[in-house]
């Protein structure tokens, strides 16, 4: 088995998971790979340099790897996935962060949630993403023009309302005068979109949710939608200017520019251990059943 190993900070959790993920692997005699930036961090901490040294490298994937270990929170899955793209390569995420809704496996349970990886006791949960193209075209788009949690739209360098203009397989939706607009898979639908009031969708669905941040129309409410439905937004506004994030990366775009959003073409795999589900995770992110009278 090859494993290639990616994490973005090098805090106190990050580097003592790093340690005990390394020492364990080493031990099963795998072959590791560590992100060429993320080795430089762990490196930098100095303790244990010559030990990280003994690891290759990568700064892209190809098809040879089994499986990628992501080390931080679910923000650095979603840097993660920039890694995998269409490689059909499985994610699993070690926890350091806060929230963990992607990355599942906590730090005191390392060894023995790798011991399952390596023995073939998982499943795999399968995530659709979003695409999403412009006209005219933008670069900072076109690089990575796809996104796991959402896509959305939203003012720049105003306190003013946007408004966007939104129309679904052709046909005229609405115009929402707000700070913006989520468009959530089901893997988003815990983060930015549950924030602004989303609803929750289970992994598996095959849904789409719009998500206006805040509404100055209040009748405006999330609508979710078939995730075969494309999705066309013109943004206008007292700016010339408004952002189009994509998960984490921000283009800036001009008002009037077309965007069409859609489901991309390919997947993510994500590891689902054995005692693990989206459900128990959901209850015990978010504090579901904690009421004494259950």
């Amino acid at each position: 088995m090859k494993l290639a190993v990616y994490g973005r900070f090098n805090n106190t959790y990050t580097i003592a998971s790093v340690d005990t993920l390394l020492n364990y692997l080493v031990k099963k005699d795998i072959e590791v790979w560590i992100e060429a930036e993320f080795s430089e961090l762990i490196k930098a901490d100095g303790a244990k340099k010559s030990f990280y040294d003994t690891f290759k490298t990568f700064e892209t994937l190809d098809e040879s790897y089994d499986v990628l270990i992501s080390i931080g929170g679910d923000g650095t899955i979603l840097r993660a996935i920039t890694f995998v793209t269409t490689l059909d390569i499985p994610i699993v995420g070690i926890n350091t962060g806060r929230l963990g809704f992607l990355a599942t496996i906590q730090v005191e349970d390392i060894e023995k949630a790798i011991q399952n990886i390596l023995d073939g006791r998982y499943k795999f949960s399968e995530r659709s993403l979003l695409s999403v193209e412009t006209s005219p075209e933008n670069k900072d788009i076109l690089e990575l023009d796809f996104a796991l949690n959402e896509i959305a739209v939203s003012r720049k360098n105003t306190t003013s309302m946007i408004t966007i203009e939104t129309l679904l397989d052709g046909e005229y939706l609405t115009s929402y005068w707000s700070d913006g607009l989520i468009i959530s898979t089901p893997t988003g639908s815990t983060g930015y979109s549950l924030s602004c009031g989303g609803p929750v969708i289970t992994p598996g669905a095959n849904s789409f949710v719009l998500t206006p941040i805040a509404p100055h129309n209040l009748s405006a409410r999330p609508l979710v939608i078939p995730d075969s439905t494309e999705i066309q937004l013109k943004v206008s506004g007292r700016e010339e200017q408004h952002l189009v994030s994509l998960d984490s990366r921000i283009a800036t775009l001009d008002n009037g520019t077309i965007i069409k959003i859609k489901k991309a073409n390919f997947k993510i795999k994500m590891i689902d251990l054995l005692d693990e589900s989206f459900l128990k995770t959901l209850r015990k992110k978010m504090l579901w059943g904690e009421d004494k009278r259950n």
